[in-house]
Order: structure tokens, then C-alpha cells, then sequence
């Protein structure tokens, strides 16, 4: 259970980020409902920030749910760091949030967001290592792993929460996670369409 316990929260915030995001964001393009908010008062980088913060919060409810059942329920022993996972959560957050609005440039329909936010998540969660060691896998998946963003939110949250790692193992997943939102961040703006 202390595997499962930070490798189903990282995933479970990579699902939600990404699929929260992508799936609203092509609904509101189909409706017009983006187009609509872009002639109201409001700026547009206020609503993206409303949205982000939005799933910020939910992130961390989710967090909050995940320690109190791991703990009360599974008897998980959290380590001294354990409070590390939250700026962890955060950065993850940003990062997959990044990534569902990287799906949401490219999908038409949110059958299509849908699919190709499943493509992003569902291998990630396999090769990321938030359902099985990825030390036990072969080498070749191993080195995938490491490109992987869902890698470093697992093996932070694993480091900090149950592994009694210090604080200071946290700062490279959240310097990568960063890199990914920025990254992945970038370049949906380039390419996201309000129409």
C-alpha cells in the first residue's frame, strides 16, 4: 500500500489535469463559448487563471483524501517530509495541465480530446511507474520512464511520503515538472485555436 498510495495520487492528478482541461477547453471552443468569453470584460489570462487555480484545489482536496485513506484506512506510515508532496502536487499539476491544453489544441471534438488524453495518461501510468516497480521492468522501458513527467511526480511523492527521503529529494521532480509545464505550456499557445 505505500506504493500504491503516491503512484495512484500522481496518476490520479495526471488524470484529472489532463483530461479536466482538454475536455473543457473543446467543449467551450465547440460551443463558442471561448470565443464568447473573449469579448466579456474579463481578461483572458484571468479565466485561464481561474481554471488553473480551480484544478489546483482540487489537486490538493485530492491529495488531502489520498493521505487520510492511506493513513486511516491502510495504516500508510508517511515520513518527516511528508508535507514536501504538496509543492509536488502543485508542480505536477502545472505540468499535466500543460499537457491537457497541449491535447486540447490539437482535438476537434471531445471524443478526440478524450482519446488522445487517454494516449497521453494511460501508457504514462504504465511506464511512469504508478502501478508497478519500474526498477523491476527492462532497461529499454526504464530509460523511457525517465522521460516521462508522471516519472518524477511518482518517484517524488514516493521519495517523500513513504521512502523517508529529506526535503531536498523533492526540488529535481519539481524542477522537471516545471520544465514540462513550461515546455508543454508554450507551445499549446502557439498552436491553441479559439475557434
Amino acid at each position: 500500500i505505500e506504493f500504491f498510495v503516491p503512484g495512484l495520487l500522481g496518476y490520479g492528478i495526471s488524470v484529472g489535469a489532463v483530461f479536466g482541461l482538454a475536455i473543457a477547453l473543446v467543449q467551450w471552443r465547440r460551443s463558442g463559448l471561448l470565443r464568447r468569453l473573449q469579448l466579456t470584460p474579463i481578461a483572458t489570462r484571468d479565466i485561464a487563471l481561474a481554471r488553473i487555480a480551480l484544478h489546483l484545489v482540487i489537486a490538493l482536496a485530492q491529495t488531502v483524501a489520498f493521505l487520510l485513506i492511506g493513513r486511516f484506512m491502510f495504516d500508510v506510515h508517511l515520513t518527516g517530509s511528508w508535507w514536501m508532496c504538496i509543492p509536488l502536487v502543485l508542480c505536477g499539476t502545472l505540468a499535466f495541465l500543460a499537457l491537457g491544453f497541449l491535447v486540447a489544441s490539437f482535438a476537434k471534438t471531445q471524443e478526440a480530446a478524450s482519446a488522445i488524453a487517454n494516449v497521453v495518461t494511460l501508457p504514462m501510468a504504465f511506464l511512469g511507474g504508478s502501478f508497478f516497480p519500474v526498477e523491476m521492468a527492462p532497461s529499454w522501458v526504464q530509460a523511457i520512464s525517465k522521460a516521462l513527467p508522471l516519472t518524477y511526480l511518482t518517484d517524488g511523492l514516493k521519495d517523500v511520503l513513504v521512502r523517508g527521503h529529506g526535503p531536498g529529494s523533492a526540488v529535481m521532480p519539481m524542477l522537471v515538472l516545471l520544465g514540462t509545464a513550461l515546455v508543454a505550456g508554450a507551445v499549446a499557445l502557439r498552436v491553441f485555436r479559439w475557434e
